[in-house]
């Protein structure tokens, strides 16, 4: 009995220890959820310099890179230094954030092999240029011989009374290989022809989501008698060679339950409903 109050004791004081010891955290040192954030961030953009070395060639283009994540956490580097420098002299906190970004990256790339082996099974490999211009791949890899960096379409008016039965639909495709921060020029653009008007649709593909452009084969007294849409990838480092499209089409896309949402639907990786869920038991310590 003796000895079970003694470990309690002996907890309790070392909980309260923890405890005021980040309380007493200086306002310009950030916080521990902020903190793991911005350590993933770069534990995943130090992986993309080390990967594309002979874009990242000298020290200034690599401190550039880490630069643009500490802006978009709206930091400065020396409030990077004067965090790291705090939590680094209490090992303990900083070894059990350290353990916890690892884990996350860990269930991250294991997501994205799944998916990315997943994917390899499907038939990807020929070159859309080599067919009609009304063809759509199913799935575009980025590695593939191609003479462009992306792929386009072109429908007539016969392709679209053939191809798209419903008088609603979109053009919708999922992306996955996207780093995080990537910054590049990537966009998908699809152009409506009616007989008297042409109207755009564009959408920045700037993450791992599924992107939706919705139209219509009728607008007020006009037909749509033509469309032309592409999706272009604007760089030429490795980075690249791992970004996939997947699920791509033109039309409606079947579903069993008459459910289809008009508008954009994201898709959340395991990886990232984990994090989620180990936010919301942080949120109690956004102090520490």
């Amino acid at each position: 009995m003796k000895s079970n109050l003694a470990s309690y004791f002996l907890f309790t004081i070392a909980v309260v220890v923890w405890i005021s010891s980040c309380q007493n955290r200086p306002k310009e040192v950030l916080n521990r959820k902020q903190m793991e954030q911005v350590l993933y961030d770069v534990y995943v953009a130090e992986a993309i310099i080390e990967s594309d070395y002979q874009h990242f060639d000298t020290p200034e283009k690599k401190e550039a890179y880490i630069n643009e994540v500490f802006k978009a956490h709206q930091i400065t580097p020396a409030r990077w230094d004067t965090s790291l420098s705090w939590y680094s002299d209490r090992i303990d906190l900083y070894l059990k954030m350290n353990d916890s970004v690892k884990a996350r990256l860990q269930r991250a790339r294991t997501d994205i092999d799944t998916r990315l082996s997943a994917q390899q099974t499907q038939q990807y490999t020929a070159d859309p240029s080599l067919f009609q211009p009304s063809y759509i791949p199913r799935t575009f890899v980025f590695s593939m011989p191609s003479p462009r960096n992306g792929f386009r379409f072109q429908l007539d008016s016969t392709d679209i009374n053939e191809k798209i039965p419903d008088d609603r639909f979109s053009f919708t495709f999922s992306a996955i290989g996207i780093p995080p921060l990537y910054n590049t020029r990537f966009f998908s653009l699809l152009t409506l022809q009616y007989t008297d008007t042409t109207l755009y649709q564009q959408v920045d593909i700037t993450e791992n989501k599924t992107y939706s452009m919705v139209a219509s084969k009728f607008i007020e007294n006009d037909t749509l008698s033509q469309i032309q849409g592409f999706v272009h990838l604007q760089d030429t480092t490795s980075v690249a060679l791992q970004i996939k499209l997947y699920d791509i089409f033109l039309g409606n896309k079947p579903d069993p339950q008459d459910t289809i949402p008009q508008q954009l639907q994201d898709i959340i990786p395991e990886d990232e409903r984990l994090l989620h869920r180990e936010r919301l038991k942080m949120d109690d310590n956004d102090s520490l």
